[in-house]
This record gives C-alpha cells, sequence and structure tokens, in this order.
C-alpha cells in the first residue's frame, strides 16, 4: 500500500514542511534516555547566545501585551487598548519595537505538576530567556483560552492594518513543557483552528517533563528532562525557532454510554451535549440515542484499555494526593512498578475478581481496514488483558511494542510498515504482566491483532461494573452497566496536526 501523501505547501510563513517521515529513527530510543540527558545539559552541542534568541523568538512589547491582555480578560478586544497603551509606552522610553523583524516568535505553555515538578522553576527561567507575558502555566491558562483570544486579538490587529500583527500570527510557534498527556492537550486546542478555518495553525515543539514522554521522543525531543537544564532549555527554543515541520495522523474516540456519566473528566475527554448528537451522527454515520451520555476526545499517541491503564490510573491519584513522592521520572516508573504488582497485573489467583481477567469477557472489538467500508468483528484472544491503539512507534517511556517487523510478516499478515502520517492505527494485546515485561523489554513483540483505518469497541458489564481507559496517558474509570452496552467509536481526524522536528 502506498502510504499517504503528507508534504503540503507552507501558507503565508513560508517554511518548509518536511512529511512526518523525516522524524527521527527511535529504534534505540528507549536505551539511550540517561545519554540523552548527560549530552543536554551543556557539556555538548553548541551554546545559544541569549542576546541572539531573543532577537529571533520575542514579540515587540506591544503585541505581548496586548496578547497577554486578551487572554486575562478572556476578550480579544481587550488587547488593542493593550496594545495602543504599550506603543505610547515604548515612544515615551524611546524604545520601541514595532519595526522589528520578527523571524520566529514563539510562545511556551508549562505544566508545573508534570513529571518531577520542574514547571515553577522552568516557568522563571523562560521568563528570562524570553518574557514573562510569552510563557502561559496551564495551572492558570487554559491553552483554549490563548487560542480563541490570544490568537483572535492579533488576528484583530492584523485586520486594523497592523503588518507586525500579522506577521507573528503567521509565523507563530509553540513549544509545550510537559508530558504526553499535556502536549495532546494544546494539540487538541489547536485542532479548532482549522475547523474554524484560522489559518495557519502554529506548529508544536515539546521540552520533556513527563514520565513517559512518547511525543517528545519521536519528534526528536528526547525523552526525559535533561540534568543541566537551564542551559539545554536555550537550545530547545532555539531548535523550536529553526526545526523543519512535520505531520501527524490524530484520532477521534467518541464514547457512548447508555446512562450515567464518567468521574473526574480528564483533559482529553469533553462531554457531548445533546445538541451536538445530531452533527456526530452525521460526520461519523453514527446513531447516537438522544439521552445517552457521550464525550469526545482526540489521541495522538495510544487509547488503551485494561491492566495498564487502571495501574496509570491508580499512579494518577497518589500524584494527586501525595505530590511529594512524585519526585522525577524514576521515582514516577518505580511507583507505577509497585502498582502494576499489587493490582493483579503478574499474579492472577484462580479466585480473583472478573476484574482481573481477560477483557474478552467485555470487550467485543470491530474493524475498518484500508480502503473497506464495512464493519469487520476480530475475535479477542482470551488472554490479553490490556488492548492498545496505537498511532506512534513509542509506547510506555520509549519501548516498541508493535515491533520492527519484517516484509514476509508484513505480507503475511496484510500489514504495512507503521507510520505516524499513513491513516493507520496498529492495535496490539498484552497479556499478564510478565508477557508484558518481555514485550517492554523488547525481548518479544506485543500479540499483533491489526491495522486499521478505524474501529468500535463494544463493552457490556457483566460481572464488571467499571473498565479502565486511558488516552496519552490520561487515565479515567469508565463506569459500565450488565445488559447495556457502553460503545467507543474511534476515526481519524481529517487534518494532521503539524510537529516541530527536534532532530531533522
Amino acid at each position: 500500500m502506498e502510504r499517504a501523501a503528507a508534504e503540503v505547501e507552507m501558507e503565508a510563513a513560508g517554511d518548509d514542511v518536511h512529511t512526518p517521515h523525516s522524524a527521527p529513527s527511535t529504534a534505540s530510543s528507549a536505551r539511550v534516555s540517561i545519554w540523552e540527558s548527560v549530552r543536554a545539559c551543556g557539556l555538548w552541542g553548541k551554546d545559544v547566545d541569549k542576546a541572539e534568541l531573543r532577537r529571533r523568538v520575542v514579540m515587540p512589547l506591544y503585541a505581548r501585551r496586548a496578547v497577554a491582555a486578551a487572554v486575562k480578560e478572556k476578550s480579544e478586544a481587550a488587547g488593542v487598548p493593550a496594545a495602543a497603551a504599550a506603543k505610547e509606552e515604548e515612544v515615551v522610553e524611546g524604545e520601541g519595537e514595532e519595526g522589528l523583524a520578527v523571524v520566529t516568535p514563539m510562545v511556551v505553555f508549562v505544566n508545573s505538576k508534570s513529571g518531577g515538578r520542574h514547571g515553577p522553576e522552568l516557568k522563571l527561567r523562560l521568563h528570562e530567556l524570553i518574557s514573562k507575558e510569552q510563557v502561559f502555566d496551564l495551572s492558570d491558562v487554559k491553552p483554549s483560552d490563548f487560542i480563541c483570544y490570544g490568537l483572535g486579538c492579533l488576528e484583530r490587529l492584523a485586520e486594523r492594518g497592523d503588518n507586525c500583527a500579522k506577521d507573528i500570527r503567521g509565523k507563530l510557534r509553540i513549544m509545550v513543557a510537559g508530558g504526553d498527556g499535556t502536549v495532546g492537550w494544546v494539540l487538541g486546542c489547536l485542532q479548532d483552528l482549522n475547523k474554524l478555518k484560522r489559518e495557519p495553525v502554529p506548529p508544536t515543539g515539546i521540552i520533556p517533563l513527563g514520565t513517559g514522554n512518547d511525543l517528545a521522543r519521536s519528534f526528536g525531543w528526547g525523552g526525559s528532562f535533561p540534568f543541566g537544564w537551564r542551559s539545554a532549555v536555550k537550545r530547545y527554543l532555539s531548535k523550536a525557532g529553526t526545526s523543519p515541520i512535520v505531520h501527524l495522523d490524530s484520532w477521534q474516540a467518541v464514547i457512548t454510554m447508555p446512562e450515567g456519566q464518567i468521574d473526574e473528566l480528564p483533559h482529553a475527554l469533553k462531554k457531548v451535549e445533546p445538541a451536538d448528537h445530531l452533527e456526530f451522527n452525521k460526520e461519523n454515520g453514527s446513531n447516537l440515542p438522544e439521552k445517552a451520555s457521550s464525550y469526545k476526545g482526540v489521541f495522538y499517541n495510544y487509547l488503551s484499555i485494561g491492566m495498564d491503564a487502571q495501574v496509570a490510573y491508580g499512579f494518577h491519584h497518589l500524584r494527586n494526593e501525595k505530590p511529594y513522592l512524585a519526585q522525577g521520572p524514576v521515582a514516577n516508573k518505580m511507583i507505577y512498578a509497585g502498582y502494576s504488582c499489587t493490582q493483579g497485573w503478574f499474579c492472577t489467583p484462580c479466585t480473583a475478581s472478573p476484574q482481573l481477567r481477560g477483557l474478552r469477557n467485555i470487550l467485543r472489538l470491530y474493524i475498518k481496514r484500508a480502503n473497506c467500508s464495512e464493519w469487520e468483528q476480530i475475535q479477542m484472544p482470551s488472554s490479553v488483558r490490556s488492548l492498545v491503539i496505537l498511532n506512534l512507534k513509542n509506547y510506555s517511556s520509549g519501548r516498541h511494542p508493535w515491533g520492527d517487523l519484517k516484509p514476509d510478516y508484513l505480507e503475511k499478515r496484510g500489514f504495512v510498515e507503521a507510520h505516524p502520517d499513513d491513516g493507520l492505527v496498529e492495535i496490539f494485546g498484552l497479556k499478564e504482566g510478565w508477557h508484558a515485561s518481555f514485550v517492554l523489554a523488547e525481548l518479544i513483540n506485543a500479540k499483533h491483532i491489526a491495522q486499521v483505518a478505524a474501529i468500535k469497541l463494544e463493552m457490556r458489564g457483566g460481572e464488571w461494573d467499571r473498565a479502565y481507559v486511558q488516552m496519552d496517558g490520561e487515565p479515567w474509570k469508565q463506569p459500565l452497566i450488565q445488559d447495556q452496552s457502553t460503545t467507543v467509536e474511534i476515526n481519524k481526524v481529517p487534518y494532521h496536526s503539524r510537529m516541530i522536528n527536534g532532530d531533522p
């Protein structure tokens, strides 16, 4: 099968777009996280001049003030008087910046709760390197607010004849300091620009603050926050301004429940209001009951159901209840390992609860293969206790459970080589914890199930009253009903996400 064509011409920003297959190879990324951190600590790599960096990425004062005011007041109109006041201030002080050439203006979102809680220190460092107005703490500012009001303010100024604001809007790049869930949250909000035809959509780079950082690994930003991070941050920003842009598929999941609701809703999901059911039915060919509770979300790396999601759910609750335990990726992974042992992942007694047994008890899997319009039911292997739907090669801190498959095996199974922009996802299963351990150690491959263009999962409780699900590192508890089906329908979003390739 020919892979999907991904190369497109850039909009007015004038950047070159590379195909996603120019993204770096990740075949050995699981083994190099420590080396990545050492290499980034400042002993290797060209030092970046702070003044030159600021010249390239800092917006003029009036534009910074306008965007900040619009986001704070949640009104794009609020930025106009803020811009005018800042221009007067520049004239009085004789430091007018409006005429300065805009090279690659940048905005950084920081999740202060990610990884080892480096966020607050990183935020202060970014204030020093660029400007306070161009750094947003996600604890205070939602990315949707910046996209709606901050970018809207720049667009309004541009409509009033401000060529500098127009240039900033066209060339803007975004950096996200956080884990996979944080990056997915920002990318999901950026997709609204496509729906509203507010182009160009700013491309996104990553400063890896999370535990797994699989999205960061996949696009050349490394697998861990570097030891010498103060000097490394300058290189992150410098690379983000000059590196090429690649594409990434994204996948929308629509969850329909006959009744009830999901408690502790993660950022990855939004509730679908009854008035929106007709729109979903039209877009996806679905038939959502009017009284059903429905949720939608988008994932970029993976969606999984089963024991791995249950372990992630327990970890997230512990981190929120006892944040002092989450002191860094190493401590986080040790906690993950502990939960894996206590939740029945490695050993399930014969008398154990049905919730610790195979997913086949509650799950039916339907797929659409590439270039096929008919649904096909796939038998779930009885031994599978975790079902993973994977868009990238990386999973669970840089591991490659799908494996690098040989051409004859691909042909035999009807698979093609997996890429992040091919319009397909890979479905595999993990059995008990010992099997998962060998898979994640890359000693064996996971249980290959299918490679597909669309998926429908039907879950019915029976003796189960809940299942655990996660999307890109954000887990939740999914309520189940004994004699009624909960469905998860997964389809490709019709446009790509734009990523900055950190290792061209």
